[in-house]
């Protein structure tokens, strides 16, 4: 396994900050992929400190134990979902936690091994899985799924507002094997118009649908509550509207000690404030890291502490 560098982590130092990284400290890593966040969170928390870095990709859990190999028994790492946040982080023994780090962007790994099928700058079937094991491909979607259904997928998490000329240019064209045929077929029925290429959002909204991506954040962020302790710090690094939108809600809902409709003149629901926003506003990469790494650009970064 080759431990050279494989990812440029976002916004590293203000991940590090966010979290109030310290000596001694637990984290959780619900992303972990190479391990640049987990290993920088690791040299900062010495000699004491420790990690649970989760994955749902096997082959980044691999890269992963390569990257921190020389962190022994201060990091576990395990193969799974961050849906199972709770049960994980119990289990090995990482509650409460100091920080937990959801960073919900594709790695360098991912995007540029072509077999995979996350990219549509580079050939190879439609795949996306990042978990090899899953029982839904892009293909099934591209090629099984009417016309009506793929145009639902395309605009629900793409938020894609040429959905149907899109999903019916790939109905007419089907089938479909290739991630290049794929982004041609895109290309043709909407054309350049923009610097975004055009087959963005619809390999964006394939693999969201594939890997069931905004309902395992869903599931996760309440769980994220349950496993932090009182002072514990949760960021999450998002990388489009739909991802941020769900966690700023979840972050505003869990700041509030009263969840009623305004209209009713006495509180009902009794819910207690968990969480103290720590970002007005999300946290965006500086010009020169954008410049160095040109991924980073439509980082979000949102933090808070449990009260």
């Amino acid at each position: 396994m080759n431990c050279a560098p494989l990812h440029t982590p976002v916004l590293l130092n203000e991940v590090l900050e966010g979290l109030g990284v310290r000596a001694g400290g637990r984290y959780v890593d619900c992303t972990v992929g190479t391990g640049g966040h987990a290993r920088a969170i690791l040299k900062r928390s010495k000699p004491h400190g420790r990690l649970l870095g989760i994955d749902l990709d096997p082959v980044a859990i691999e890269v992963a134990e390569c990257q921190l190999s020389s962190y022994k028994d201060r990091v576990k790492l395990k193969y799974d979902s961050f849906a199972e946040l709770k049960e994980i982080a119990s289990a090995q023994g990482f509650v409460p936690a100091d920080g937990v780090l959801l960073d919900l962007g594709l790695s360098s790994l991912q995007l540029e091994s072509g077999e995979r099928g996350f990219s549509f700058q580079k050939d190879g079937p439609l795949d996306m899985r990042m978990d090899p094991h899953g029982d839904i491909t892009a293909d099934h979607l591209v090629n099984d799924l009417t016309e009506l259904e793929l145009a639902g997928i395309i605009a629900e998490y793409a938020e894609e507002v040429r959905a149907k000329t899109i999903a019916r240019a790939i109905v007419r064209n089907r089938p479909l094997t290739t991630t290049l045929e794929l982004a041609d077929v895109v290309a043709r029925a909407v054309g350049r118009r923009r610097r975004l290429h055009p087959a963005t959002r619809t390999f964006q909204a394939l693999r969201m649908a594939v890997n069931g991506e905004l309902e395992a954040l869903s599931s996760a962020l309440p769980q994220t509550t349950e496993v932090l302790g009182k002072g514990g710090r949760l960021a999450i690094i998002s990388f489009h509207s739909l991802e941020d939108r769900i966690v700023k809600q979840f972050m505003v809902k869990e700041s509030r000690d009263c969840i009623c409709p305004p209209e009713l003149p006495v509180c009902k629901c009794g819910h207690e404030r968990k969480l103290k926003i720590l970002t007005k506003k999300p946290v965006r990469p500086s010009s020169e890291e954008v410049r160095h790494n040109p991924r980073s650009r439509s980082a979000k970064l949102r933090i808070a502490m449990m009260v």
